[in-house]
């Protein structure tokens, strides 16, 4: 039996990516690593590998580094990730390539790939292929700092994933009680013909961050929210769980998210440490999208 948390060191908004059998986990920076790589072959029992971009686009003020997700292009990794842009003084979405998993990814670009000054920077891209091959971006416009309004947003990426073609479309904002002044960490999942949204709200270094969802029937929305509140939240054994994407392993699917130790919330050791919470898919009452159900965060993992 294995245990959660499945990392016990801080890995904040993690996001996997399996390659011929080994899961890939790459995170928010910490003291040392600007992009920290990790490596499993059982989702379970990680290694740190090192730091994925040991350096940076010329573009960055460095410090202030988050939320990396990596797809892969063809033959070449592509990572899409959050830095601080010293032009405008706002979060802005970079976007660097590597020949292998663990990097080093390298950004070359005089100008990060994504910035809205204007609605208060740009944070936490998530790439999503869909299954024509067609290739889009999700990320949030860092409004709550400003006291604006927070948008999940999709737009197409180019073939090669470097480039957003076409124009920005709004799908997904704050505009439910839980959620607080925001919403962040979008994660597209497909399932039973229906795109489902998972995301986060509330403030990520307090006990009320929580997980909910919206389902749609294509990948750019428009998004619906069946629910009125979150889907996973803190419980005894984890606090303000979030920030996480879907992976599939042996027929079940597990939701990877950071979550903090109850009574150590916002504390800098042991941090948001990484967990695996199973995710299911149960049939609606009404004959509607199947809801989507997390069993947990629990300490006990069963895995076989």
């Amino acid at each position: 039996m294995a245990t959660n948390p499945v990392y016990g060191s801080n890995f904040p908004d993690p996001a996997v990516l399996e390659v011929d059998g080994t899961y890939w986990a790459y995170a928010t920076r910490n003291r040392v690593e600007t992009l920290p790589v990790l490596r499993s072959t059982d989702l379970v029992h990680w290694e740190l590998v090192g730091d994925g971009m040991p350096e940076q686009a010329s573009w960055i003020a460095p410090g202030r580094d988050w939320a990396p997700e990596v797809a892969v292009v063809g033959e070449r990794y592509v990572a899409y990730y959050t830095a601080h842009d010293r032009l405008t003084d706002v979060q802005a979405v970079g976007v660097a390539v590597a020949d292998e998993p663990y990097g080093p990814f390298r950004d070359d670009a005089d100008r990060p790939l994504l910035c809205q000054d204007t609605e208060g920077g740009s944070i936490d891209a998530s790439p999503f292929t869909d299954a024509d091959g067609s290739r889009w971006l999700l990320w949030k416009n860092d409004g709550n700092h400003v006291g604006v309004d927070t948008w999940i947003y999709v737009q197409r990426l180019s073939d090669d994933g470097l480039r957003l073609e076409g124009e920005p479309r709004r799908i997904l904002k704050q505009d439910q009680e839980w959620e607080g002044t925001l919403v962040e960490g979008p994660y597209v999942w497909p399932h039973g013909g229906r795109y489902y949204l998972f995301y986060s709200g509330n403030a990520f270094d307090s006990d009320r961050y929580g997980v909910g969802y919206a389902v749609s029937d294509r990948a750019t929305g428009p998004y619906v929210k069946p629910q009125d509140g979150p889907i996973m939240v803190s419980n005894e054994v984890a606090a303000g769980p979030g920030h996480g994407m879907v992976v599939e392993r042996d027929g079940r699917t597990w939701y990877v998210h950071h979550a903090w130790p109850p009574g150590a919330v916002d504390a800098p050791e042991p941090g948001r440490q990484m967990w695996l919470t199973e995710l299911v898919f149960e049939p609606a009452p009404d004959g509607g999208p199947d809801v989507p159900t997390f069993l947990g965060p629990r300490t006990e993992l069963d895995l076989a």
